[in-house]
């Protein structure tokens, strides 16, 4: 990982994402990094790579894992306000694609855990900073299980899996990122077409026909998740007939328990 920023470098061919480069070997969380980088107005696409967090955060309050072996990033973006739906289905989809090219097919937990052969291969938190009620920026974080064994770790064993795992050998972390960066950038760049975004980010949702659990906070719903909607929530038909739908909450696919 110490050549991954001269790599990434002489490798990254976009225009944007990546071509301001932090990288640290070990940090507490590249999310602060890069929230801090954004309220200095350091421009779009510019990327916080870290080799190893001590203190990485996922949705809803939980922390992340993130020994040496795993892509730690977090990417600024400035979005139009009224497109920061998108984003969810710009990151996860943008796994999706670099672990295609990669031979690995994975697919979507909504909002935008990625999975291979149902288990939790990459986690994504998307933060958003505001001035009053403009959006100033968006810091994206991935957080992707490359080389280690998820079986040594007793919290994720047995939910979780890595790349080195799935593919049985080592995967260059440097490689991985040099994929991300492309494919976010390629779909950030359709941001415009944000129906056709959100079409493809539902075709490659697990979720969609499962029955789930969702946590709203104090109160758990459970039914068969059906759709997603042009906004991204997703759609759930619950026992009664009735639809709710999900614009948050903690998802979790019942029949994989």
């Amino acid at each position: 990982m110490e050549n991954i920023a001269s790599f990434l470098k002489q490798n990254l061919k976009t225009h944007c994402i990546g071509k301001r480069l932090h990288y640290f070997e070990v940090t507490g969380s590249t999310m602060d990094i890069a929230r801090d980088l954004a309220e200095k107005h350091a421009p779009e696409g510019t990327v916080v790579i870290a080799g190893k967090q001590n203190v990485g955060r996922g949705r809803l309050g939980r922390s992340w894992l993130s020994p040496v072996g795993g892509l730690a990033t977090s990417i600024i973006l400035r979005p139009p306000a009224k497109k920061i739906r998108l984003i969810p289905a710009i990151s996860s989809l943008a796994v999706v694609h670099a672990l295609y090219n990669m031979d690995l097919k994975a697919h979507i937990k909504w909002p935008n855990d990625v999975l291979i052969t149902g288990k939790k291969v990459c986690g994504i938190l998307i933060e958003n900073g505001f001035s009053k009620v403009d959006l100033n920026y968006t810091v994206i974080g991935i957080g992707i299980n490359v080389n280690f064994d998820t079986s040594a770790f007793p919290e994720i064993a047995g939910i979780a899996t890595s790349l080195s795992m799935e593919m049985g050998k080592d995967v260059p972390v440097e490689e991985v990122a040099v994929q991300l960066y492309s494919e976010i950038e390629k779909l950030y760049e359709r941001i415009g077409d944000g129906n056709d975004l959100i079409r493809e980010w539902a075709s490659h949702m697990e979720t969609l026909g499962k029955r789930v659990r969702v946590s709203l906070g104090s109160r758990t719903i459970e039914g068969t998740a059906t759709e997603v909607n042009d906004s991204g929530n997703l759609l759930i038909r619950l026992d009664d007939g009735s639809i709710q739908e999900i614009t948050a909450g903690d998802v979790t696919h019942v029949r994989d328990q």
